[in-house]
């Protein structure tokens, strides 16, 4: 495994009252903007702002309720940084108007197949654009999830979205590709996209990696939920050194933390 450059933290503030890890933790302003504050101080590249959460059998939010709640913390932080602003959304309305407050960039798990404006609204925004891979829904997609090749199917999948992208006006440029660890995976396919991040560079795109606090490890490790931070860190060494591009994390302290022993093994003369 070899990395040329440190991949970009991106930290999630997750504003919702279900997210499978931290729901109902930022839903106070206070906590919110002490979260904020951490995460600067821990050196993080992106912030990733939510309003619904894409947990397995997810309630559905409207986008009133999303607006309600991504808006006033998107203009927090622009107050405090000039860092970019990740708006993680599926609605295109919704991403419009966090473009609008200050958000740089739209990540969408969907990628941007759920709502039909969405690639009127990230043609207008001329910024980095997300598209995850996921199988089924969000309702759906960890029943039974299936694969010939897991690897060859994701490929296949972005090649097709990123020829749509281009033909409707989006640069390959600004696209970045995530796998979509947990969304419509098994254990073993999870850790086969890890095994595998170099193959999603061959897209000519940065891969973002979001495996923090994930479903399939708590299983491997019999770890809950909060327990799992010291194993994604582990986790982000190993994406690292494979060559993601961005790791979406939790816990960014930790996350720096790994991603400077990468540095240092790579630059390794011994």
């Amino acid at each position: 495994m070899a990395v040329d450059t440190a991949p970009e933290i991106m930290g999630i503030l997750n504003i919702t009252p279900d997210s499978f890890s931290d729901g109902g933790l930022l839903m106070d302003d206070e906590m919110i903007t002490m979260q904020i504050s951490r995460m600067l101080d821990a050196g993080v590249d992106i912030f990733d702002v939510g309003g619904e959460s894409t947990r397995p059998f997810a309630e559905p939010v409207s986008e009133q309720e999303e607006l309600a709640r991504v808006i006033p913390v998107i203009g927090r932080i622009r107050r405090m940084t000039d860092l970019p602003i990740s708006i993680d959304t599926t609605k295109a309305a919704v991403a419009e108007k966090a473009l609008a407050a200050g958000a740089t960039m739209v990540n969408d798990i969907s990628a941007l197949r759920y709502d039909p404006d969405m690639v009127r609204v990230a043609r207008e925004y001329n910024g980095p654009l997300v598209i995850m891979h996921m199988q089924g829904t969000p309702d759906t997609m960890q029943i039974d999830p299936h694969y010939d090749d897991v690897i060859a199917e994701i490929m296949d999948f972005f090649r097709q979205r990123i020829d749509w992208l281009a033909a409707n006006g989006i640069a390959r440029e600004r696209i970045i590709v995530d796998p979509g660890i947990g969304f419509g995976k098994t254990v073993e396919h999870n850790l086969t996209i890890v095994r595998n991040i170099a193959r999603f560079q061959e897209t000519g795109c940065p891969v973002l990696i979001g495996h923090s606090r994930k479903a399939f490890i708590g299983r491997i490790l019999d770890l809950e939920v909060d327990r799992r931070d010291c194993a994604t860190a582990m986790l982000s060494l190993y994406c690292a050194m494979a060559g993601a591009d961005i790791l979406r994390v939790h816990d960014v302290p930790l996350t720096r933390q790994a991603r400077q022993l990468a540095s240092a093994l790579h630059h390794c003369t011994g």
